[in-house]
């Protein structure tokens, strides 16, 4: 039997916006003290009020080019101009040390993350419906309603691919959706190949 120090699970959390996976990611980060949240490699400038090595890691476009190029980030995408990453030190050495890594992420890079961690747990968040998810997009701000329904076709292309994760929260109460999020973390680590892996080393 092996005394290594257990490896984390990496929790991967997506969903359509105005589904709430935000929301639901911010409440078990507050509740699984022991639970380490992903820190996202960005080009972009901070705004007012934003820590690097807090918030995001604030690099030049050089510095990211270059973390990529290394094989540093396990997935990255441009944004409005601006670099977005998740970089793989950070998050190896969270997993190696035996603690839970949560990354919340669009589709697209969660997809990515999925090529190199096949081990990680993939949760979609789900609206209770497709009329509340328009409820909740309108309810966001001052967007122009052209924007606003560019977003509402955009998450209605984005549930197609919950086939590609491993579970589904509906989020119609943010309480009970976190919640049950805890309780897939907690399954996971009870699950026979992981023990087989930890203790018998297959």
């Amino acid at each position: 039997m092996s005394n290594m120090t257990e490896k984390g699970l990496l929790i991967v959390v997506s969903g359509p916006s105005g589904a709430g996976k935000g929301t639901i990611c911010s409440k078990l980060l507050e509740i699984k003290k022991d639970l380490v949240a992903s820190i996202s490699v960005t080009t972009r400038a901070p705004r007012e009020g934003e820590v690097d090595g807090s918030d995001y890691f604030f690099v030049s476009r050089d510095e990211f080019l270059k973390l990529e190029n290394d094989g540093g980030l396990i997935e990255y995408a441009e944004v409005y101009g601006n670099f977005y990453g998740t970089p793989k030190k950070y998050v190896e050495s969270n997993l190696d040390s035996g603690k839970d890594v949560l990354l919340e992420i669009d589709i697209q890079g969660a997809l990515q993350v999925k090529e190199s961690y096949k081990e990680g747990v993939f949760v979609f968040i789900l609206p209770p419906s497709m009329q509340e998810l328009k409820k909740r997009i309108i309810k966001r701000g001052t967007e122009p309603e052209k924007e606003i329904l560019r977003r509402f076709e955009s998450a209605y292309r984005e549930i197609n691919y919950v086939s590609r994760y491993n579970y589904f929260i509906i989020n119609d109460k943010v309480d009970i959706a976190t919640q049950k999020l805890q309780s897939i973390i907690a399954a996971e680590k009870c699950r026979v190949d992981r023990f087989k892996m930890k203790f018998i080393g297959r």
